[in-house]
């Protein structure tokens, strides 16, 4: 198959498109934007550089990608947005390209679902198999590891990062790192509520596997342990389980205060 591109369409020369590219009505394509085979784009969507986009991402209406960032202190410096292979972003969702203070970057994986009003900013990275429910928001510098699952209306502060396999439920204000595994819920403000059972089920983990995670979140969130205490009762715990070695690391390389 060839590329089928609407006439309505505009498309910078310096573009560059793959194989079986389809592009709808309106779209506008700018200059350094790089789009893998297969990927389809939808009608008045706007995609600007540098921006690379992997394979076969389906990209719906109105969409708006590789933006400048809504930094003040960005002053046109020359940063760059890194899409994988396999994402979805629905209706009217908006990502933005890196800062230089940031690092310069903002980077998504493969097979991720954005849906609609979700927003990505400056300087983000979302890992593999994600799900960002409608209107989830990421400040900058927001870190999601994979497998996580935010819900609708979700907001994250910057500098956070959200461990692999967590999930943060509806309406929640996430102002603290949240670890591998936790399950956070809204409240004045968000704080975690046991870890994310039923995903890691549906995604292969044995019992023993759960439980030894389980632990860990009891040492951490549910004594009156001080945190400096906390983690030398997980590094027990993580000496036979590789995911509490995971949830560990994730704790030791925090910038932003532990959600706890």
């Amino acid at each position: 198959m060839s590329n089928l591109i609407h006439p309505t369409a505009s498309i910078d020369p310096g573009a560059r498109l793959g194989k079986d590219v389809r592009v709808g009505a309106f779209t506008l394509i700018g200059p350094e934007v790089e789009i893998g085979d297969g990927t389809q784009i939808g009608s008045h969507c706007s995609l600007q550089g540098p921006t690379t986009i992997g394979k076969h991402n389906l990209i719906h209406a109105h969409v708006a990608i590789g933006g400048d960032p809504q930094d003040k202190k960005f002053e046109g410096e020359r940063t760059t947005l890194v899409i994988g292979d396999g994402n979805t972003f629905r209706e009217f969702c908006t990502v933005n390209r890196g800062t230089g203070q940031g690092g310069g970057e903002t980077r998504i994986g493969d097979g991720n679902w954005f849906l609609a009003y979700v927003h990505i900013a400056h300087d983000c990275r979302v890992g593999n198999q994600c799900v960002l429910s409608n209107n989830a928001t990421l400040a900058g510098h927001v870190t999601v590891e994979d497998h996580v699952i935010l819900s609708g209306f979700v907001g994250v502060h910057q500098f956070c990062r959200i461990g692999a396999h967590a999930f943060v439920g509806m309406g929640a204000f996430v102002n603290g790192d949240v670890p591998p595994f936790v399950m956070v819920a809204q409240s004045d403000y968000s704080r975690p509520r046991g870890i994310n059972s039923e995903g890691m089920k549906r995604r292969g983990f044995s019992s023993e596997r759960i439980a030894m995670v389980k632990r860990a979140y009891r040492a951490l969130y549910m004594g009156d342990a001080k945190l400096d205490e906390a983690k030398l009762e997980i590094a027990e715990i993580a000496s036979s389980s590789e995911d509490v070695r995971a949830f560990l690391d994730f704790i030791e390389r925090g910038e932003r205060p532990l959600l706890r």
